[in-house]
């Protein structure tokens, strides 16, 4: 019997239905489910809440959402062969998990997700990881359809999303998330947690959505972004050349033209996005 149900232990599910992880699908998967019990608290309170899973595989994360008392889990799985592993679970909690066989980064989540309190907590597979977080936070509806995101990301990318201004980390993905969420890490794991294990550690990344972020076009901001770090270590006078005037642009946004992308703040890089869109 396993620490949070009456079901199987992971490595008999894995062997029965035999899932030997996949490199090409991104899997590395959990099978401590101590731990999954963790990802899942991180989350926060579960209770009257849609979660929305991408990856499940054996079902893992999904038993501990589940125990930990999410109204319902809607889990989007690709690989076939992990079907019959979470219609077991689907039969221990009837009514309360739907398996959803799509690709996740072509699926409406949101429609899944319906109506009420919706959640995203997931092990995110790592070659798909960055385009579905870009994704949820670049949605052109804010308010999100989502009240949270717990994710689990390479250490690397963990410390993309949350870097501040001058750290080695900051970029254009700490620019548009902190722009439209708070993030933190939570806490790291180690690749021994996973099968197979992955060559770096990992960590849990929670992100919560600004209620009213800065007005601003996703479009503009992510075109100055692109242009400011492309050429990262260069004044932005010169990096920001692309986009026509750069000395006009910088002196609307209130940005002296001898600074550098890696110093300036989110508010900073919503003000270029700003004078860009005015300037049309």
């Amino acid at each position: 019997m396993s620490p949070i149900d009456d079901l199987p232990p992971l490595r008999e599910v894995i062997r029965r239905h035999e899932l030997a992880a996949k490199k090409s699908l991104g899997q590395n998967f959990l099978l401590d489910l101590n731990l999954t019990a963790r990802i899942a608290r991180a989350g926060g309170r579960l209770e009257g809440v849609t979660v929305v899973e991408v990856g499940p595989g054996p079902g893992g994360l999904t038993r501990a959402l589940l125990a930990e008392g999410a109204k319902r889990v809607v889990a989007i799985e690709k690989d076939t062969r992990a079907l019959g592993a979470l219609a077991e679970i689907a039969a221990r909690y009837p009514g309360r998990l739907e398996v959803v066989e799509a690709d996740a980064l072509a699926t409406d989540m949101a429609a899944l997700a319906g109506e009420g309190s919706a959640r995203v907590i997931a092990n995110l597979p790592y070659n798909i990881a960055t385009p579905l977080l870009t994704g949820w936070v670049a949605a052109d509806r804010w308010p999100p359809w989502w009240d949270g995101l717990t994710l689990m990301f390479q250490r690397e990318v963990a410390e993309r999303i949350v870097a501040k201004p001058g750290d080695e980390a900051y970029g254009r993905l700490a620019v548009l998330c902190g722009w439209r969420c708070e993030a933190n890490i939570a806490f790291d794991v180690n690749p021994q947690a996973f099968t197979p294990p992955p060559k770096v550690t990992s960590s849990v990344v929670r992100l919560t959505p600004r209620p009213a972020p800065m007005p601003c076009r996703v479009r503009d901001l992510e075109t100055v972004t692109q242009a400011a770090f492309g050429q990262r270590r260069k004044m932005l006078r010169q990096s920001l050349k692309s986009l026509g005037d750069a000395a006009a642009l910088l002196e609307t946004a209130g940005i002296e033209p001898t600074r550098r992308a890696e110093e300036i703040p989110v508010e900073g890089f919503v003000a270029l996005a700003n004078a860009l869109a005015a300037r049309r």
